[in-house]
C-alpha cells in the first residue's frame, strides 16, 4: 500500500527542477530587526544623561551637575548631556530684564568648568548654557566639549517659543549658526535644544549631516494652569522624538529637568531612543542618571530597512521653504 502512494505522489508532483522555491519574505522592518537584535559586528558608545532640580544658586547647580557627570562617567558613558540651561530655575516664566543677569560668554566660566570635566574623565559633553554674545545680545546655547577638553563648538537654538510661562522670545534671539553637527572621539552627533523638538526638519538637515545621535537639552513640563492636559503634552513630546528616530534610523536624546519651578512642573522622564523608535530607557521624575549602550550598527541596518534616505523626493519638497502655501 505504502508503494503505490509513493508512486501516484511521484506522478503528480512535478520534476524537482520545476518546482518553485519557498517564497523569501523582503527584509523590511523585519531584516532591520534582525540586525540590530542580532548584529554581526558592534561600534557601541556608551551615552549618558543627567536630569535634576534647580536651586536659586548657580554655584550649587553647577557643583551637582558635575556630580552628576562624574556619575555617569564612574558608569562608563562615553557622551554625557544636561538639561536645557542647567545653571538655574527656568527664568523664562516671566519677562524681566534683571534675568538678563544670568548670561555668560562662550567661552567663559561654565564652559572652563566642563572642559575640566571632559578632560578629567576622557568624555565628551554636551551643555546647554544662556549665552551672552554682546551687550544686550542673548542666545539659548548648546556646547559641545571632546574628551580633551576642547570646546569643539556652538549652536544656537534655532526655534524660539512663547507659550504661557515660556516666554523665551524676551530673552534669546533666534539661532544663526544653522544646524549643527560635531565630530566627537565617539562619532558624529547632532545638538538641537528643547523647542526645536517639534521640528523634523531641524532632526532632519542635522542627520543630513551625518549625525548618528541627536542630543535635546531640554527644559519641558506643564503649567499649572492646565495640569489637565500634562499626560496628552507628555506623550505628544515623546512621540515627536521617537518619530525622529524613526524617520532618520538615528538615535535620539533628551536630557530633560525636574520639579515645581514657579508655574511650571517639569516632567523629567529622559529618556534615550533607538533608530526604530524603541526606548533604550527612560528616566522617572526624581534625579537620575542614565547611561545607555548605543549601538551605532543600528543605524545601518535600519536604514536598511526602512530606506528612507534613498526614497525622498528631493526634487519635490520646494514648498517646505515657504511659511504656507496659499491659493
Amino acid at each position: 500500500m505504502a508503494a503505490r502512494k509513493a508512486a501516484k505522489a511521484a506522478k503528480t508532483s512535478p520534476p524537482a527542477k520545476h518546482r518553485r522555491a519557498p517564497a523569501v519574505e523582503a527584509a523590511g522592518a523585519r531584516g532591520a530587526m534582525s540586525a540590530m537584535v542580532h548584529p554581526a559586528t558592534h561600534n557601541v558608545v556608551k551615552v549618558g544623561l543627567v536630569q535634576t532640580h534647580a536651586s536659586d544658586d548657580p554655584a550649587d547647580n553647577l557643583a551637582r551637575t558635575l556630580a552628576l557627570i562624574d556619575k555617569a562617567a564612574k558608569k562608563g558613558a562615553n557622551i554625557v548631556c544636561t538639561q536645557e540651561l542647567f545653571l538655574g530655575p527656568y527664568f523664562c516664566q516671566e519677562e524681566d530684564a534683571h534675568f538678563f543677569d544670568l548670561a555668560e560668554p562662550i567661552p567663559g566660566p561654565t564652559t572652563d568648568a566642563l572642559a575640566k570635566k571632559a578632560k578629567q574623565h576622557g568624555i565628551v559633553i554636551v551643555g546647554s548654557l544662556f549665552e551672552k554674545r554682546a551687550k544686550g545680545l542673548y542666545h539659548n546655547t548648546a556646547v559641545v566639549l571632546d574628551v580633551d577638553g576642547t570646546l569643539l563648538g556652538k549652536y544656537r537654538k534655532m526655534h524660539i517659543p512663547d507659550d504661557p510661562r515660556f516666554y523665551e522670545k524676551f530673552y534669546f534671539a533666534p539661532g544663526d549658526l544653522g544646524f549643527k553637527v560635531f565630530d566627537t572621539k565617539f562619532g558624529r552627533i547632532g545638538t538641537l535644544v528643547c523647542w526645536d523638538q517639534w521640528y523634523p526638519e531641524a532632526a532632519r538637515l542635522a542627520c543630513l549631516q551625518g549625525a548618528d545621535i541627536l542630543f535635546y537639552p531640554t527644559a519641558i513640563g506643564t503649567w499649572t494652569g492646565e495640569m489637565e492636559y500634562k499626560d496628552i503634552q507628555h506623550q505628544a513630546w515623546h512621540t515627536i522624538q521617537r518619530s525622529h528616530a524613526v524617520a532618520n534610523g538615528c538615535f535620539v536624546v533628551a536630557a530633560n529637568r525636574i520639579g515645581l519651578e514657579g508655574e511650571l512642573q517639569f516632567w523629567g522622564r529622559s529618556f534615550i531612543s533607538r533608530p526604530m523608535g524603541i526606548i533604550a530607557a527612560e528616566a522617572g521624575e526624581k534625579e537620575e542618571v542614565l547611561v545607555v549602550d548605543c549601538d551605532l550598527k543600528e543605524i545601518e541596518a535600519a536604514r536598511r530597512g526602512w530606506p528612507f534616505l534613498r526614497d525622498r523626493r528631493i526634487d519635490a519638497y520646494q514648498g517646505l521653504v515657504q511659511r504656507y502655501l496659499d491659493d
